[in-house]
C-alpha cells in the first residue's frame, strides 16, 4: 500500500480522533464512543492509528455521535480524496467488470501517449476477446463478484479502436512469462500469441518483450500502465493505485526506461513470441 495513502488514513484518524475529545459535551474515551456506536472498542482503535478504513457510513455515524454532526461532510471529503487513490477490487467491482473497463476507456480517451508494462498476462489493450474472456471468468471468480463477463469483453475489445487512430502511441513491454502462461486453454493462448505477432508493425505500436535471458536492471514488479505524464495506475490483488503525483510518475518513468533496456524489438521479439508459439505445439 503507497505511503502517501497511509498518510493519509492516518491524518484522518488523527481528525477522528480529535472530535472525539473534543464534542460540546465534553471529551469521549474510546470505550464510551464504541458503547454509542454499538461497535467493537478495537474498531475504535484501528480508525484513529489509520490501522483501518472507514466507510461513509462509519463517518457519518462518527460526526454523530460525538455530537458534531456538521463534520461529517469535511469527513467524507477526506476519504473521497483518499479513495481516488486506493480504489479496492471489492468496491469496484460491486456491479462487475463492465463499469471498471468504462472507468479505463474514460482515460484511454485522454491519452495520447500510453505505456504499459506487464510481467504475467497479456496488455488488455492487445488481448483477443476468447483471452480476454478467460482473464474476466477467472478474476470474477477469485473476487467473487458479479458475472458480466461478455459486456467487460465487448468494452475492452471495443477500446482497442485506439490502435488504429493516428496521433496516438501505444508502447508495451512484457516479460516472456506472460507469453507462455496458461491462463486460458492452450488454443486461446496460441491465437492470442498470433494476435501479438500481427500489431508489431503498427505504426501506432510499439512492443517490447523482455526474454527470460535478458539481464536486468530493475526486478519484474507489478504490472502498471502510463497514461502521458499524468496518470499512473498499478494493479495489486486488493485494489488499482491511481497514482498523479509527480515523484511518483517519476519514478514510474525511470523503472518504465531501466526495463526497457533490456526488451528486444522487432524480429527479435517475433522471435521470442515464435518460440513461445511453438512450445504450445509440444504441449
Amino acid at each position: 500500500m503507497s505511503t502517501d495513502f497511509q498518510k493519509a488514513r492516518a491524518d484522518l484518524g488523527a481528525r477522528l480522533r480529535e472530535l472525539r475529545v473534543s464534542g460540546p459535551n465534553g471529551p469521549l474515551t474510546g470505550t464510551q464512543l464504541a458503547q454509542r456506536l454499538g461497535w467493537a472498542h478495537s474498531k475504535i482503535y484501528k480508525l484513529e492509528n489509520g490501522r483501518q478504513t472507514a466507510t461513509a457510513a462509519d463517518l457519518q455515524a462518527w460526526a454523530e455521535a460525538t455530537g458534531q454532526p456538521g463534520a461529517a461532510g469535511e469527513l467524507r471529503a477526506r476519504l473521497k480524496s483518499l479513495e481516488s487513490q486506493v480504489r479496492s477490487w471489492r468496491r469496484q467491482l460491486a456491479s462487475g467488470h463492465k463499469p471498471v473497463q468504462d472507468n479505463i476507456t474514460a482515460e484511454h480517451a485522454r491519452t495520447k501517449r500510453l505505456r504499459v508494462w506487464e510481467n504475467c498476462v497479456i496488455p488488455g489493450m492487445l488481448q483477443t476477446a476468447e483471452y480476454a474472456r478467460a482473464m474476466f471468468t477467472r478474476h470474477a471468480e477469485l473476487m467473487r463478484s458479479p458475472r458480466d463477463t461478455e459486456a467487460a469483453v465487448r468494452a475492452r475489445v471495443q477500446r482497442q479502436e485506439g490502435l488504429y487512430e493516428p496521433g496516438r502511441s501505444y508502447e508495451f513491454l512484457v516479460w516472456e512469462g506472460a507469453l507462455r502462461a496458461l491462463i486460458c486453454p492452450p488454443q486461446a493462448l496460441a491465437a492470442q500469441l498470433d494476435r501479438l505477432q500481427s500489431v508489431i508493425g503498427l505504426d501506432t505500436v510499439k512492443l517490447g518483450i523482455i526474454p527470460f535471458d535478458a539481464r536486468l536492471k530493475a526486478h519484474p514488479g507489478n504490472g502498471f500502465w502510463m497514461y502521458d505524464e499524468r496518470l499512473v495506475i498499478v494493479e495489486d490483488w486488493h485494489a488499482e493505485l491511481w497514482l498523479d503525483d509527480a515523484d511518483t510518475i517519476a519514478t514510474y518513468t525511470r523503472v518504465w526506461n531501466t526495463l526497457g533496456e533490456s526488451a528486444v524489438f522487432g524480429h527479435r521479439a517475433q522471435r521470442v513470441i515464435h518460440e513461445a508459439r511453438q512450445a504450445l505445439d509440444r504441449l
